[in-house]
């Protein structure tokens, strides 16, 4: 049976948000974000989710995420600004149940 799982995002204003994401929808982060407004309107998702961009770029902030980064995702973050080594794109990071309780900041506006 679906469940939604907890998962805490910190917006670019530093407050923290817990907010609950779906597993039965096959959605993305980025999407999550978008649907809970936690960026100003028009700068997350520039791209449409396809990798093609960096504005969903977020910091993994604890060892929930196993995937490593794919090839189009490590290329795109090659040319972003504001890259750590947590750096991932939230639109690269698809919700499922072993995401519960994962920790992200959404990094700076690109």
């Amino acid at each position: 049976m679906p469940q939604d799982i907890t998962i805490k995002i910190t917006d670019r204003n530093g407050i923290k948000h817990e907010v609950l994401a779906p597993t039965d929808m096959n959605m993305n982060v980025m999407e999550l974000i978008r649907s809970y407004e936690l960026a100003e309107e028009g700068t997350v998702g520039v791209c449409g989710g396809m990798a093609m961009c960096a504005s969903c770029q977020c910091y993994v902030l604890n060892d929930v995420l196993k995937t490593e980064r794919n090839d189009d995702e490590e290329a795109m973050l090659a040319d972003a600004y504001h890259v750590k080594d947590n750096s991932r794109l939230g639109c690269q990071i698809h919700i499922d149940e072993e995401l519960d309780g994962l920790e992200l900041e959404i990094a700076p506006e690109q």
